[in-house]
């Protein structure tokens, strides 16, 4: 009998343990959520703002912490589009048209409420998916959801993360220090350098990635950019069909901060920006632009957007239904777009520096998400197991999941 090698992908591994982060970072923002209305809140808002060196404690989970999670994340983006389920044209095009749409229509919406003002400068806020909250929920409703739809899933938030990424630097950049942009440079030359020169050892990486994050920080690029910098350079061993490389330096990598991203890092995040008193919240604040363009850019936006993308892809024969999986099932997984949580808050965090603004922005992010993932819990878990794949061409025939829901 042989041994099924361990998965070395974070999104594999994420599958393979059901999602485990996303029921922990739903468990943080709770517990956020209440220390924040209880006679702990006072406390709770001045750790956050504590100084800690150079840089609050907020600062140093949201500059520092964070960027560490945007290294997974670019470590993820790479192994996918060079090895994974991203590697050719046509594996992106249902997941890269899903996000697209899904970035753009949850944007319009929120524009609708906020078109003309300042608060314009959150349009980005609605347009991020949470995988591990999305994966989280899959996982609470077991084999009910086709393997395809959880790979689906997790390849429209690896593109969604890059849009995101994208969208950071390009949009979310104040005034650069053009002396501390150039040493981010040198730095990041020098780790092109060393994987074009074949290094392989993760120590001269790191190091340097260090320098390059302290130097982004400094030019006025937010400091996370440096993660996903540096995750371009790691070097990576492709071996497609077959088990990651153990020996390939990027897989190593991405394999040692999963655990520690998923399990600490975005739970500490969560619970560092999820905490919003309620505790006389008027229903001004409710009803505000922010607040409204969020919820409902989430809510609305991103199924309007994911679904009807997906439903012109495969009438185009751009690309086919994920295998096994029931129109009724992709619409569900659809609506778990909507739950915007991590990336949701970390952007708007970057739009607004105001007390207020920051207040409705949270309050959106947590009503849109949060309705986003009971209805796409409540849609999945009615919808039928399995479609006449016989009687229906735009079924992706996959043997992966030809047995149905639950085959892997």
């Amino acid at each position: 009998m042989t041994t099924r090698p361990r998965p070395l992908s974070a999104i594999r591994a994420a599958l393979t343990s059901e999602a485990g982060g996303g029921l922990v970072l739903m468990a943080a923002a709770a517990a956020a959520l209440v220390v924040a209305n209880s006679a702990l809140g006072p406390a709770y808002a001045q750790a956050l703002h504590a100084y800690l060196g150079p840089l609050s404690v907020q600062h140093w989970i949201n500059d520092g912490l964070m960027a560490v999670f945007f290294l997974l994340v670019g470590l993820e983006i790479k192994r996918e589009a060079l090895d994974g389920r991203l590697r050719t044209w046509p594996d992106r095009a249902l997941p890269g048209l899903a996000a697209l749409g899904g970035m753009v229509v949850p944007a319009l919406v929120y524009l609708a409420f906020n078109a003309g003002g300042g608060t314009a400068r959150g349009w980005a806020i609605p347009a991020a998916t949470d995988i591990a909250f999305a994966l989280g929920v899959l996982a609470l409703l077991g084999p009910r959801v086709p393997v395809s739809l959880k790979v689906f899933l997790s390849a429209v938030a690896i593109v969604d993360d890059l849009g995101a990424v994208v969208i950071i630097a390009l949009f979310y950049t104040g005034g650069l220090d053009l002396p501390m942009l150039g040493l981010a440079g040198l730095a990041f030359a020098l780790l092109v350098a060393l994987n074009r020169l074949g290094v392989t050892r993760l120590g001269p990486y790191l190091l340097i990635g260090l320098a390059l994050w302290f130097f982004v920080l400094r030019s006025g690029i937010h400091a996370t950019v440096a993660g996903v910098l540096l995750a371009l350079t790691v070097p990576i061993r492709t071996s497609p069909g077959r088990p990651e490389d153990p020996t390939s330096p990027l897989h190593r990598l991405e394999h040692a901060l999963m655990p520690f991203v998923t399990y600490a890092i975005v739970p500490v995040f969560g619970f560092a920006n999820a905490g919003v008193t309620l505790i006389g919240l008027s229903a001004d604040a409710l009803l505000h632009p922010i607040t409204l363009g969020i919820a409902l850019g989430l809510f609305f936006g991103k199924q309007v957007g994911v679904f009807a993308s997906v439903r012109l892809a495969v009438a185009l024969g751009l690309a086919a239904r994920p295998a096994g999986a029931t129109w009724r099932q992709v619409y569900g997984v659809a609506v778990l777009c909507g739950i915007g949580f991590t990336m949701s808050l970390f952007i708007g965090g970057l739009a607004f520096t105001d007390a207020a603004a920051q207040t409705e922005t949270k309050l959106g992010v947590l009503m849109g998400s949060l309705l986003s993932g009971l209805a796409g819990a409540v849609v999945l878990a009615l919808s039928p197991s399995r479609p006449r794949a016989a009687r229906d061409p735009s079924v992706a025939r996959d043997p992966r999941v030809a047995a149905g829901p639950g085959a892997d």
